[in-house]
């Protein structure tokens, strides 16, 4: 019969430190869980060549309540609203404008 393991959590909760006979008995998640690893490596990555800026700016919550309100994809609607608030101010359309 195996040795049972040492729990990794105590009776308050707290992680004990991982010894090197846990790390023997590790496997990579793609040989425990290879449909989460695919699932993962599925999704989008970096973009090639971004467009976008990442930016941090605030919004009255009535703003963001409206756009959340329609589900997700509410950040591209708040920047679709914003090109679109823009577009008359231009003499000529920014680069890579839609």
């Amino acid at each position: 019969m195996p040795k049972a393991r040492k729990p990794l959590i105590d009776e308050d909760g707290d992680v004990r430190e991982l010894t090197p006979e846990d790390f023997a008995r590790m496997r990579p998640a793609s040989e425990t869980h290879p449909e989460m690893v695919e699932a993962y490596r599925r999704t989008r990555g970096r973009q090639k060549a971004p467009r976008k800026v990442a930016t941090t700016f605030r919004l009255d919550a009535e703003v963001v309540e409206h756009f959340k309100a329609g589900g997700k994809g509410w950040q591209t609607r708040i920047n679709e609203a914003l090109c679109k608030a823009i577009s008359g101010w231009f003499p000529f359309p920014p680069a890579n404008f839609p």
